[in-house]
C-alpha cells in the first residue's frame, strides 16, 4: 500500500537529448553551480547513457512520442509509483511532458498519450535497453 513519487524522469535534462552533442552554454550543466552534472555528461558513464539515448529513439518514434514522453511514461508505468514529479524549465517542456499521460493537440483527442501505449512488450524492451531493472526478491513470509 505505498506508493513511491520519482523525480527527474528526464535525469536533469540528459533524457531531454540536448546534451547529445556536449553541454550547450545555455543549459543548466554549464551552471558553475552545476559542475557535477556537466562532469557526469562529460564521463564515460555519460556518454554510454548517449548511446542507450540513441537506442530508444525507435521506440519513441514507434510510439508516436518523444524520448522525454517516453520517460515520464516509463515511470508512471511501474506499479509501485503513485506519481512522477517533472520539473520543467518553461511551458512548453511542461505541455511536452504531460504528452505522456493525454492526448497530443495535433490528433484532435482521439490518440491516446504514451502511456497506454506501454503494453508488456514495450516496456521489456525498453528495460533491455537499458539493463537496469531492479531484481525484486520478494519474502512470502510476511
Amino acid at each position: 500500500g505505498v506508493g513511491a513519487m520519482t523525480w527527474s524522469p528526464l535525469a536533469c535534462g540528459i533524457i531531454s537529448g540536448k546534451y547529445g552533442n556536449g553541454v550547450p552554454e545555455s543549459s543548466r550543466a554549464a551552471l558553475k553551480c552545476y559542475q557535477w552534472l556537466k562532469e557526469k555528461i562529460v564521463s564515460e558513464e555519460g556518454r554510454k547513457q548517449q548511446v542507450k539515448l540513441k537506442d530508444l529513439s525507435p521506440i519513441a518514434e514507434r510510439l508516436g512520442c518523444t524520448l522525454p514522453q517516453l520517460a515520464v511514461a516509463w515511470c508512471l508505468r511501474n506499479e509501485g509509483v503513485s506519481s512522477v514529479l517533472l520539473g520543467s524549465s518553461n511551458p512548453e517542456q511542461l505541455i511536452e511532458n504531460l504528452g505522456a499521460i493525454q492526448a497530443s493537440a495535433g490528433c484532435g483527442g482521439i490518440c491516446p498519450g504514451v502511456l497506454p501505449k506501454m503494453t508488456s512488450h514495450i516496456v521489456n524492451e525498453i528495460d533491455n535497453i537499458l539493463g537496469n531493472k531492479p531484481y525484486s526478491k520478494k519474502d512470502y513470509r510476511s
